[in-house]
């Protein structure tokens, strides 16, 4: 009995210290399971860097630091084919086991053991992702052993659909294919979620020899694993016997199919950031860059190799988004090709015209309707002409910049000052206007200067945008953009869309009406280089902009580089293939334009004695301080005379600034016409030196009647009234004196101030 309960003692005190040892071992392995771990080892695939549009589809790529393929996209995008067959021939207990599978390794152990060789791994999925992530030891026991002890920590701080995940983005597929991402797009050209089930069988057969059965070098060994994957779907229950029939019928179709290369010169423009971020988004629609960068090199086919490169900027105007940008003709077959010509300055010719008239207007200079003298213009050593040699007389603004006449242009730029103009330019973006005005001179509303596509492209989209300027964005999104400002009023946008609008030079002979209702209206301008070396059009309305440059990437000439023929009808053709929409292209007039009476000879706003006038609209912020000076009442009683300048530098008659609009006045006909008296027009004044002396009285035909405003050189002098006069202090040089009555009728008279002549001192030697 003594020997009974020793005997039960020691029983007990061994399965005490067992369950001790045990509870201890369960102890340990809870602790070594909890210890950290570096997560991303395990879940993160090192994908290429990649370009991505607006909606997030593939433009281009570059290989990764390993020079490999990988697209790493979530498990919702992945095919649930290629999930199916990837469980059902890799792990088929994938969803239950905790990282290792029990069965799996006895049916392993067994078969080893049976074979007297390793015939069966029994690596589970988690297994085979620790394996990627490059663990390895001395034996291949021990080697498993570190594999399944970190699938069982891995699965304790995973979810199985993130193994999924992991797996299906870091297995490898063959070549230098990591993922079935990329497999799928260079096996079969399309993302993995559109293959059918014999290609996703294809797929999931790889990963474990990957080399051997790689289908474009070995189709017969890929065919035979892709049935054995077939197989063991159908026997998992995942799909019917017909479909599996179906599949085994269907032969391997892969072959190398090239990644998107879309967009290559933003990708290499952003190639820091892909490098460091490993994807960048930007604004770009795949499918409008790839309809485009088809369409160019096709389109300067018809020029016979005397040109050889254009470039294509299209944005939404709204928000300035870059919907598509082709840098280039051909980035890997045109001569240069793979320069960025977006980005080139070149010379922009007459494409800078309509910012020069819209400075013109917002500083009270020039009139939408007034006209312009296009006739030949002798400025010493600058003679501008216009580019076909012709002249048309008198042309109102919009016509001088439909038509895209020189010597008008340069008239207005005369006015506004090329300082003005080129400080103007720089606020919308021409950063590379750094000359002194001196250096540009007049030529610069011609395009003497040099500007890139993306700079013309914002300031035509500024534009459109009613005045408002914006920087071109093009990362999606773009946190850090820029601040909008207006940099010019919306009246003078309205006159400029009134002035630009016009159907496409083709379209005049079709008509307006297509087969969807009317063509949505828009605005263009062109231009050409001198020497013809660039080629320009920009074609913009409310909704879109869409610029063309097309020339040589080298600078060679031709002759056929000319705006209107060369890149006009490239810029036209793809602005109507644009989805615009009713009713938002073409900005409403609001209170920003006024009716306003001007006269039918000048276009000037109409004085008392103009004969014929008609209703105009001009921006309502425009003074009426500059009135037709072309009809005038020599005295009470007479004919109305009509005086036109000798000169196309003197049209500007009554170039003054008024602080506050002025109304057109009801005159009767008995008015009497304001002239200047005093001085005298082209009078010559000596100095004398005398104490009050050297002054002038001004005199006026009105000046008893009425108050007139006087101005010397542009500037404000002061007012008179009847009963005061204004003594004008007379100093050397040649001078400007204007007057202006009451209802805004104007004079103009110039005289010249000089110092007397030196006395001669006769000396006795």
């Amino acid at each position: 009995m003594m020997l009974l309960n020793r005997t039960r003692s020691v029983r007990l005190r061994v399965l005490a210290a067992c369950l001790s040892a045990g509870c201890m071992a369960f102890g340990m392995v809870v602790l070594l399971l909890g210890r950290p771990m570096n997560m991303g080892r395990y879940l993160a695939a090192q994908p290429s860097p990649q370009l991505l549009d607006a909606r997030g589809e593939l433009l281009c790529a570059m290989l990764n630091e390993r020079e490999q393929w990988s697209f790493p996209v979530g498990l919702q995008e992945i095919s649930p084919l290629v999930v199916q067959a990837t469980i059902a021939t890799e792990d088929q207990r994938f969803w239950s086991h905790p990282g290792v599978d029990a069965v799996a390794v006895l049916r392993a152990v067994v078969q080893n053991v049976r074979g007297g060789e390793v015939a069966s791994g029994a690596s589970t999925l988690t297994m085979q992702l620790v394996k990627l992530s490059g663990q390895r030891t001395a034996s291949r026991w021990r080697t498993k052993l570190v594999e399944a002890w970190q699938a069982l920590r891995l699965e304790r701080k995973s979810t199985k659909q993130q193994l999924l995940e992991a797996y299906l983005n870091k297995a490898p597929y063959g070549a230098n294919l990591v993922g079935v991402e990329a497999a799928s797009r260079r096996y079969f050209g399309k993302r993995n979620r559109e293959l059918t089930l014999s290609e996703a069988a294809l797929l999931a057969g790889l990963p474990k020899a990957p080399s051997h059965s790689q289908p474009v070098e070995h189709p017969e060994r890929a065919l035979e694993r892709r049935n054995h994957v077939l197989s063991r779907m159908l026997a998992e229950g995942m799909i019917d016997e017909a479909a599996y029939q179906r599949a085994l019928r269907q032969p391997v179709s892969a072959a190398w199919h090239a990644l998107p290369m879309l967009a290559p010169h933003l990708a290499r423009q952003l190639h820091a950031p892909l490098k460091q971020e490993k994807w960048v988004q930007v604004t770009l629609q795949a499918r409008l860059q790839r309809r485009l960068e088809a369409l160019v090199p096709k389109y300067l086919k018809r020029f016979d190799n005397e040109i050889a490169n254009a470039a294509v900027i299209v944005v939404d105007a709204p928000s300035a988004t870059v919907l598509a940008r082709v840098g280039n003709s051909d980035f890997l077959g045109a001569p240069g090709g793979q320069m960025d010509l977006c980005g080139a300055l070149r010379s922009p010719g007459s494409a800078l015209k309509p910012f020069t008239y819209a400075l013109a207007m917002e500083r009270n200079v020039l009139y939408p309707t007034e006209m312009l003298l296009d006739d030949t213009l002798d400025l010493g050593t600058y003679n501008p002409g216009n580019f076909d040699g012709d002249y048309h007389g008198l042309v109102s603004a919009k016509q001088a910049l439909a038509y895209s006449l020189n010597v008008p242009a340069v008239m207005a730029l005369e006015r506004v000052g090329v300082g003005p103009l080129r400080d103007f330019l720089r606020t919308l973006g021409f950063s590379a206007l750094t000359q002194s005005a001196s250096y540009y001179g007049l030529g610069l509303t011609l395009g003497d200067c040099e500007v890139t596509l993306e700079q013309l492209t914002a300031a035509y989209c500024m534009l459109a945008n009613e005045g408002v300027w914006q920087p071109l964005r093009l990362l999606h999104p773009d946190a850090g953009a820029e601040e909008d400002y207006r940099v010019i009023s919306r009246g003078t946008v309205l006159a400029l869309f009134d002035m630009l609008e016009a159907p496409f030079p083709h379209e005049f002979e079709q008509g307006f009406i297509e087969a969807r209702g009317v063509r949505p209206r828009v605005c263009w301008k062109t231009g050409t280089s001198t020497g013809y070396h660039d080629a320009w059009a920009i074609a913009f309305n409310k909704q879109y902009v869409v610029a063309v440059w097309v020339g040589n990437s080298d600078g060679r000439a031709s002759r056929r580089i000319i705006g209107a023929q060369a890149a006009l009808p490239l810029a036209g053709r793809i602005f109507r293939e644009l989805g615009h929409t009713p009713g938002e292209v073409w900005p409403a007039i609001g209170d920003d334009f006024r009716e306003t009476a001007v006269c039918v000879a000048s276009g000037l706003p109409v004085s008392p004695w103009c004969p014929a006038q008609r209703a105009a609209r001009l921006p309502a912020r425009q003074y009426l301080n500059r009135r037709c000076d072309v009809h005038r009442l020599p005295g009470v009683g007479k004919t109305v005379l009509a005086r036109w300048p000798g000169s196309p530098l003197r049209w500007d008659l009554a170039r003054i600034g008024l602080p506050h609009p002025v109304d057109v006045p009801e005159t009767s006909g008995e008015a009497v016409a304001l002239q200047i008296t005093a001085p005298a027009d082209q009078a010559e004044y000596i100095l004398t030196g005398e104490e009050a002396g050297d002054q002038v009285m001004l005199g006026a035909s009105t000046q008893q009647s009425s108050t007139l405003y006087w101005y010397l050189d542009g500037q404000f002098l002061g007012q008179s009234s009847p009963g005061k006069p204004v003594l004008l202090a007379l100093e050397t040089g040649a001078h400007e004196l204007s007057c202006m009555g009451p209802s805004g009728e104007t004079d103009c008279v110039r005289f010249n101030v000089r110092a007397p002549a030196a006395t001669v001192e006769l000396k006795t030697y």
